[in-house]
């Protein structure tokens, strides 16, 4: 074999005279930043996949709040007749608070299971929980209209000055909340909510304290 064959069979591409660098064309500044360019890239990369992978663990969870396990904050909103409605007299009953917007897409699609979930717990009596719709964003018509066309007759607590929200740390909707009788918040629900899973969750809570 000639000597001209085995350097041909040898030649890499970055001995070859007729090869284009990466980096041809780049400003000097260019070739500075470019490596820069990459790493940013490969970080970004990086933490995307750490999320993938400990967000299957339950490493985000977003049903914590630092209100759990505390007494619930005296929040105080505007009942449909005007009068104030105040969370700290409702002491003495298990109270479930649904923050609600009515044009909210997934408030319209829970609604039908919390009108089966509100009349679950009037068969209960004295032992039911009371329900309140928690409302911001939405105007006393809108509200009136939404229920007009969809049912529904429990208590509704205007938010006008974003106290509940803000107490709550609400920041969408829906979003819904148990306190206990105690005046103690349980559970914190960031998402449509499913009336028989409500039910349950709530009387496993009756049965733990009992």
């Amino acid at each position: 074999m000639s000597d001209s064959t085995t350097r041909g069979q040898t030649l890499r591409d970055d001995d070859d005279p007729n090869a284009t660098s990466d980096t041809e064309g780049l400003t000097p500044r260019g070739r500075r930043v470019a490596p820069f360019v990459v790493a940013a890239v490969a970080v970004v990369v990086a933490a995307l996949f750490i999320v993938l992978v400990t967000a299957g663990d339950g490493a985000i969870d977003l049903s914590r709040s630092s209100l759990l396990g505390k007494p619930a904050p005296a929040s105080q909103g505007e009942l449909a007749d005007g009068s104030t409605f105040e969370l700290s007299r409702r002491k003495g009953s298990w109270v479930v608070l649904n923050f609600f917007t009515h044009n909210c897409v997934p408030c319209i699609r829970e609604h039908d299971d919390l009108m089966e979930f509100v009349e679950q717990q009037r068969a209960l009596g004295v032992n039911g929980a009371e329900f309140y719709s928690i409302v911001r964003d939405s105007t006393r018509d809108e509200v009136e209209a939404f229920f007009a066309a969809r049912g529904g007759d429990w208590p509704i607590v205007y938010d006008t000055d974003f106290e509940f929200s803000n107490d709550f740390g609400v920041a969408l909707v829906p979003e819904t909340w148990i306190v206990d009788p105690n005046g103690i918040v349980r559970q914190r629900i960031p998402s449509e909510v499913d009336g028989d899973q409500l039910s349950q969750l709530l009387q496993a809570y009756r049965e733990a304290g009992a």
